[in-house]
């Protein structure tokens, strides 16, 4: 026999996490996740930021709408803070100007060079012609932000089954069956928040998928030099993103900032790319690196236009997308599901979200066209 829910979401990452807590309150919710625990991909692998500046515009006016959520969350979410202060550092040479123009235009102050050496003393001053920095980065607990919607998402009511990869999806008599290798479960209604996996799930569905292409993004961890603390460094990163580096836990993580196209799987580092990161890293600070710590590898997955996609399919009743968040899900979690909750539930875009300049016509799955 099947289970019957009102809403069935497919991934317990960060989207399908924080929809289903928005969900809970109001509906019968299931969260179907393929893995043995939560998070384990993209939400697991985040650089942990939120970066007010950083995005195309749909993702710039959803992480300003979750600013609030993440300074003031709600009580009991957390016991400790989302955010802490970081900043957000790009270093410009030549060739990059045109970058160094736009990031002025969102906002980003220069700063000297002393000024750049008392944020990082290994920093070379001759590697670069400008810096400019964002003072309202902040570093992201990722952790404690899954795990909130996880458990705000419990407290009501709702219901997490993971090692549930759905293999089986199809729609009769208005409701949708998903198989899974533990039984199958109903719902009118499916959302597939499931990341790089998404337009494979729609296949599963019948559904027309929405190109939604995974890329692989590398990074390592490496020691500082003995007697450097690095806990205050801000997040660093060459204009054109060649590279980029921030503090982890008295480490320091390293990414060429990459986006290799892939197939959806579970992703490893490049080396090649990671050695290319290291060489720029060496060219702009004091830090000869011989040694790696722990190397890995995280998916972000987009669709042509790099805005997320929200809203129920135009040729499938009751299916609606919740995808495409590319390197952008953790910090605009809040907005995003809020967003999500009220288009599943057939409600207008909360008008906070709304405020901030995003629309449901702009996230929406119908601006693809109608091909089917």
């Amino acid at each position: 026999m099947s289970e019957r829910f009102d809403v069935m979401v497919i991934g317990a990452g960060i989207a399908g996490a924080s929809v289903a807590a928005e969900l809970q309150s109001r509906m019968k919710v299931v969260v179907l996740e393929m893995e043995e625990r939560p998070g384990y991909h993209s939400t697991g692998r985040s650089a942990a930021m939120y970066v007010p500046t950083y995005g195309p515009p749909m993702i710039l006016a959803l992480t300003r709408a979750s600013g609030d959520f993440f300074h003031h969350p709600p009580s009991g979410f957390t016991e400790a803070p989302l955010l802490s202060p970081r900043g957000e550092l790009m270093l410009v040479d030549a060739g990059h100007e045109a970058e160094a123009a736009k990031a002025r235009a969102l906002g980003l102050e220069e700063i000297s060079m002393d000024e750049v050496r008392a944020l990082i003393p290994l920093i070379r001053p001759e590697s670069i012609s400008v810096a400019l920095i964002d003072r309202g980065a902040e570093d992201i607990d990722v952790d404690l932000v899954h795990q909130g919607f996880l458990k705000r998402f419990r407290a009501a009511g709702g219901r997490l089954d993971c090692d549930h990869r759905v293999t089986g999806l199809e729609r009769r008599g208005g409701v949708w069956t998903a198989t899974t290798g533990a039984g199958t479960f109903e719902a009118p209604v499916v959302v597939n928040a499931a990341g790089a996996w998404a337009d494979e799930v729609a296949k599963l569905a019948g559904v027309r998928t929405i190109g939604l292409q995974p890329k692989r993004r590398s990074a390592a961890l490496v020691s500082p030099p003995e007697g450097v603390d690095v806990s205050g460094w801000p997040l660093t990163f060459g204009a054109g993103e060649t590279f980029y580096f921030k503090p982890i836990s008295g480490k320091v993580m390293i990414s060429p900032a990459e986006a290799t196209p892939v197939d959806p799987h579970d992703a490893w580092a490049d080396d090649m790319k990671i050695a290319e990161a290291i060489e720029l890293y060496q060219m702009h600070m004091d830090h000869e690196i011989t040694r790696l710590e722990y190397t890995w590898g995280g998916l972000r997955s987009f669709v042509a236009d790099g805005e997320p996609v929200v809203g129920y399919d135009p040729h499938a009743e009751g299916f609606f997308w919740l995808a495409g968040q590319g390197g952008y899900g953790i910090q605009t979690s809040p907005a995003l599901s809020h967003s999500a909750a009220a288009l599943i539930c057939h409600e207008e875009m909360p008008a906070d979200v709304v405020a901030e300049g995003a629309s449901a016509a702009a996230i929406s799955p119908n601006r693809f066209g109608a091909a089917e």
